[in-house]
């Protein structure tokens, strides 16, 4: 399902206020929950809405940070799409996308990687596991599992669209109870659309970090200038065809599909016929790719795109860094 325009329009969503309004209580009361310990630190990624902001690569950045200070990370995650609900971990010889989700298999390529949609019983299998620490890739709104720092990822080229909560807008939950739980807040990409949420962060006190998204280098020049066919199923695809156009990279086509989007045979057929007659690259997201391997309907496109690996660079590394390390001295 694609996300209404009006999410992301000011004075959006008015005539769905009021179910915003519900919803959003239903939130307030479920973060004030208090959550189960697990036992070992917790290091939560989350969005303030609905859509990409870049949690993945934040929460690939936060484990390469704790793996260099000898720390066993092991990354918890729901497995949005997959059909396991767990406790698992996560076999990227055995397990594809329909098992676990996307998320995971890319994450599970850096360190130990548990799916369960309870929380607390996938917390639970990381420390039996060996993990010092977990880092969640979402569950910030999930009051289940108590967190021992929670750092919110914004785009800045979408900030918090009309401000207004599911189904109004894409807030999760009202942006004053999320920043209550909030240690810190990263800025992806250029500030200026994001100001709400960086007033508010200077009003309770959250650390504000500012980074990017930088694609693979080695993935760029592969390319060789060619002009590419862009496609994505993401929350944020736009944010995908931005980074290809900061890069350089020539698009002379794009698609889009929903977020953790399956692909059909016939859609893959489509796109490499089109691809074929235009002679263009096919370029996707690792998401993307990683849901695509696997799947013999479409076995096709996924031996012909190209992913693009992205990672995250903040700008204040060392304060990050830092941050990062005193929440794991916590135990």
């Amino acid at each position: 399902m694609r996300e209404p325009a009006f999410w992301w329009r000011p004075g959006g969503g008015g005539l769905l206020a009021p179910l915003g309004a519900l919803y959003g209580a239903v939130a307030w009361r479920r973060m004030a929950a208090p959550g189960a310990s697990a036992g070992v630190p917790v290091i939560c990624l989350g969005n303030l809405t609905v859509g990409g902001a870049g949690k993945t690569p934040a929460a690939l950045a936060v484990a390469h940070l704790l793996l260099a200070g000898r720390e066993r990370p092991f990354f918890l995650s729901r497995g949005y799409g997959g059909r396991l609900a767990g406790p698992v971990r996560v076999d990227t010889s055995f397990h594809h996308a329909a098992d676990t989700g996307d998320e995971p298999l890319m994450l599970a390529r850096l360190a130990p990687t548990i799916v369960a949609r309870d929380r607390v019983a996938g917390a639970k299998a990381a420390r039996l596991g060996g993990a010092s620490v977990i880092v969640m890739d979402d569950g910030f709104q999930n009051p289940s599992l108590a967190k021992t720092i929670s750092i919110v990822l914004v785009d800045a080229a979408r900030g918090i669209g009309n401000g207004r909560v599911i189904p109004a807008g894409p807030m999760r939950a009202p942006l004053e109870i999320q920043m209550a739980h909030a240690r810190a807040i990263v800025v992806v990409g250029p500030p200026a659309g994001a100001t709400t949420v960086i007033d508010a962060a200077r009003r309770y006190g959250i650390a504000i970090f500012h980074a990017r998204l930088e694609p693979d280098r080695n993935s760029l020049a592969a390319l060789g200038g060619r002009q590419v066919l862009a496609f994505a199923g993401i929350g944020n695809p736009d944010k995908f065809y931005a980074t290809l156009a900061e890069a350089g990279v020539a698009i002379a086509e794009r698609t889009s599909f929903p977020d953790h989007h399956r692909y059909t045979a016939a859609e893959a057929d489509a796109l490499t016929a089109r691809a074929d007659a235009a002679s263009l690259v096919l370029m996707t997201t690792e998401k993307d790719h990683v849901r695509l391997a696997g799947d013999a309907g479409v076995a096709k496109l996924a031996a012909r795109a190209v992913a693009l690996p992205v990672r995250l660079v903040i700008a204040e590394h060392d304060q990050f860094r830092q941050m990062v390390l005193d929440a794991v001295k916590r135990r």
